[in-house]
């Protein structure tokens, strides 16, 4: 899968810290596509700022999860901390081929999804890293946010064109996967004040 975050760019990766001396920075790759960077390769870092420049790459090296990148010009720490939150694109005509079974993220926001054949709602975002399958952000008709492991194990149907992703999902995993509210967190706030007020009201037998 590969994150795209307009219509003219595609996220391959997102710089997260800076890494050495020489200005190298450490990034969480969003591609899982083999072979996707290369010396000498061209990407476009997107700013926080919504601000972009192009920057060519020097070297590389896998690091503990991440993808090491030094990139030419860019040769001191200071000047790799201004990259660090950067999402680094490349054109969306330059997106990679893929393989059948393999789909961009782009493609699956705003589809719909099914839940052995009940609609559950529709996909707002997709975050990586949290595990083995990325999550997919699926709000109902009400709102309420769920998310929702994007696992081929679980997975029976994608349809590009039909915005729709078939899963056949284990019982009661909306209920796990369920971010808590502002109202239940209001909620539990006062439930555990309500306990605390208990325990100090319990009267302390005297030691024998």
């Amino acid at each position: 899968m590969s994150p795209e975050t307009d219509g003219e760019f595609i996220t391959l990766a997102r710089v997260v810290k800076t890494q050495g001396r020489r200005g190298e920075v450490a990034a969480e790759v969003h591609s899982d596509v083999p072979e996707r960077f290369a010396r000498g390769m061209k990407l476009i870092a997107l700013g926080q700022q919504q601000d972009r420049r192009e920057l060519e790459i020097e070297d590389l090296w896998p690091h503990k999860g991440l993808l090491v990148v030094k990139f030419r010009g860019v040769d001191t720490i200071s000047e790799a901390e201004v990259l660090v939150g950067a999402e680094l694109q490349v054109p969306r005509q330059e997106r990679a081929r893929l393989d059948p079974g393999w789909t961009y993220v782009s493609d699956l926001i705003g589809s719909q999804v099914f839940d052995h054949g009940r609609e559950v709602g529709r996909i707002e975002d997709v975050q990586f890293g949290a595990g083995e399958a990325p999550l997919l952000i699926v709000a109902d008709g009400a709102g309420k946010k769920f998310d929702v492991p994007f696992a081929e194990a679980y997975l029976e149907d994608v349809s590009v064109a039909g915005r729709q992703v078939r899963m056949n999902l284990p019982e009661g995993i909306f209920e796990v996967n369920a971010p808590v509210t502002a109202e239940e967190k209001q909620q539990q706030k006062k439930d555990e004040d309500a306990v605390a007020i208990k325990k100090r009201k319990v009267p302390l037998r005297p030691l024998r």
